[in-house]
Parts: structure tokens; sequence; C-alpha cells
């Protein structure tokens, strides 16, 4: 009687844990059939092969991350699109000098955590500037950005509605032109927007031999030359298909936005072997809680009010670099309003004086 194997518990075939196990089949771009093999199980049919292989990944993916198979696929598809785009997992090289401390990360959201308000937007009127698409088509997206800005949140429908339309607008354009444009628009537009509390934040991670990635929703493109700006270790981001040095208008992945992150996050900490317990999330938005949850530290970055509320509620810190809301917090809204109505009085009155003659001996 033949007795069947258990992947999980295989020594000869498998890791010895589900990180490990996860590593190597993320590493595998999800080629089941391929992990399999390379790891020598003894020789079963394709369909029996495929189910074992999928079970030990599930029943990994499961413990590790608490997400299902798919979505963790999807992160794989996700990180591996933007390794692909960036040439290589690492955009930059750490400091020789500096010991790295292997495990331990640290993850940036873009918008108004890194970079003051909306990427997207900037890219987009840059875009436009340079007759990339016109500025009619710019204005949904401003006005969705605007609406998530005053409201605090965004549904489904907006992402996708906004998604399809980005994929649509660069479909058949040349990737080369598109890098070349983001370039330009990050070095005119982006880096003077960065937050400088949130630049020396990394600079801490880097400092401590921390790996620093940002992950957004915006385009892999854009968020690799910020990275490579800032000399980060990474970046992910939202992966448009290539085919032939074009857009083809399709998407590879997940959008990062929500959970998305939290898959791509995943896919990355399985790949490079981070420790989530020792790693540190950043962001502004109550959409990026997946994110955030996930790891040892969560650090909440300009929140909005649903992500202060959250903060609060978990006991995670909250750093704020807007100077109206530091102000509000050091002095109180009262103290500000009496300081602004006396300030505003105090000009009404000098404006309504006569002017006085010069006294100055002539």
């Amino acid at each position: 009687m033949d007795t069947a194997v258990d992947p999980m518990n295989s020594e000869s075939s498998f890791p010895g844990s589900p990180q490990e196990f996860l590593a190597s089949w993320s590493a595998s771009r999800g080629n089941l059939r391929r992990f399999l093999e390379d790891r020598a199980l003894p020789p079963i049919d394709e369909q029996s092969q495929r189910a074992a292989g999928e079970a030990s990944a599930a029943a990994a993916v499961e413990e590790t991350f608490g997400i299902e198979l798919d979505a963790f696929s999807s992160g794989v598809d996700s990180v591996s699109g933007s390794i692909q785009a960036a040439g290589g997992i690492h955009i930059s090289i750490p400091d020789p000098d500096i010991p790295q401390d292997i495990g331990a990360a640290a993850f940036f959201d873009v918008d108004n955590t890194l970079i003051q308000g909306s990427s997207m937007v900037v890219f987009a009127l840059g875009l436009a500037r340079k007759r990339y698409f016109r500025f009619s088509e710019v204005v949904p997206i401003a006005w969705k950005q605007l609406k998530f800005r005053f409201t605090g949140s965004e549904n489904a429908g907006d992402v996708a509605i906004g998604r399809n339309q980005a994929l649509e607008f660069i479909k058949g354009k040349d990737v080369a032109d598109l890098v070349e444009l983001c370039e330009e628009i990050v070095d005119s537009s982006m880096i003077e927007k960065a937050w400088p509390g949130t630049r020396e934040l990394a600079q801490l991670h880097l400092a401590a031999g921390h790996q620093v990635w940002l992950v957004s929703a915006t385009p892999v493109q854009l968020a690799q030359i910020l990275a490579r700006r800032f000399g980060f270790t990474g970046a992910l981001g939202t992966v448009a298909e290539v085919e032939d040095g074009k857009f083809t208008g399709r998407l590879v992945g997940d959008i990062l936005h929500g959970p998305g992150k939290k898959h791509a996050v995943a896919a990355l900490a399985a790949i490079e072997q981070l420790d989530l317990a020792r790693c540190t999330a950043y962001s502004d938005s109550i959409n990026d809680i997946p994110m955030l949850s996930m790891v040892g530290t969560a650090v909440a970055i300009n929140p909005d009010k649903k992500l202060s509320q959250e903060a609060a509620r978990r006991g995670w810190q909250v750093r704020d670099y807007r100077s109206l809301r530091r102000a509000v917090r050091a002095f109180g809204l009262p103290a500000l309003a009496t300081a602004a109505f006396s300030l505003g009085s105090w000009r009404m009155f000098h404006r309504g004086q006569p002017e006085q003659p010069d006294q100055r001996p002539s």
C-alpha cells in the first residue's frame, strides 16, 4: 500500500518552516509544478502534484499571513511585476559601512505620508502639461482624489473606475517615454513636497540597517523613481502589463490599495525573508489598516480622522507633520482662534488708520 506524502512534513523535500516554504514557492513565481519538481518530490501524477503543492502553499500562507492563497498569489504577481519594472529586486544598494539588520524593514505609503497631497494628481497634471493626455481627462482623477481627501474614504467602485481609466490612458504608449516623464515630474514637482519628518524616519531605518520600501497604489514606475531619489531599498506599486516596450492596458496583480498592499507585502516578506514582527508600516489612511495591522509596529502619519481614532484604540504611534494640526494639538483650537481673531482685528485697525507723515528730521 502506497503511503501519501505530506509535503509540509517531508524534511527531504520541503523547507522546515512555512516561511522558508513560501520563500521558495514565491521565487518560483507561483509555478507549483516547477517548484515541486525542483524540490524532488517522489514522482506523482500532475493532478496530485498540483493539489499537493497548492494545499501546502495554502496552509503556509494561512499560517504565516492569515490570507488566502489566491490573494498571496496576486501579491506575488505584483511583486514580480515591480521587480521586472525596476530591473531587479533592490533599487538602491545599502551603505556598506552600515551592518544590515536582516529581516527588518519599513513600509511607507506615499500620498500624504511621504509626499504632501496626492501623487496621482501631481502626476496626472504633469502628464497633461506634457500633452501625454488632455486636461479634461485629468478631471475625473482629480475629483476622486479630492473626494477622498474630504471624506477620508474611497469606495471600491471609485478605485475600480480610476484603475480602468488609468490603464486605458496608457494603453499602447511607450514605457520609456512614461519613465522619462515620471523622472521630470518627480524632480520638478514631488521631491519638494516630501514631508521632512517622514524622510527623517526613513533615514533612521536605513541607518539601522533596515530595508525601506514604498508601497503605493501609484504607478510602479513613479514609486520606484521616488524610492531611487530618496535612496530607499525599493518600491512596490500598481503594475501595468508591458509587452514589447508598450503598455497593454492590462493590470498585473492587485492595484495596491487597501488589501492589495497587504498581499504584496506578504509576498515581499516571503521572498526577502522578512520577519513582519520586526517590521514597521507607515500610512495616513484608514484604507491601509490591512498593511498596518500585519507588522510589529504601526505608525499613523498625518492620519485621517478614522485612522486617528483607530490608532488611538490600538495604541499605535501617531506623527502629525501638518502645521495647523500640530498647532491645534499644542495650543488648543480656542487659543488659536483667539490669536487669529486678534491678528485679523489688528490688521483691520491699522489698515483703516491714516498714513502718518514722516517725522524724521530732514
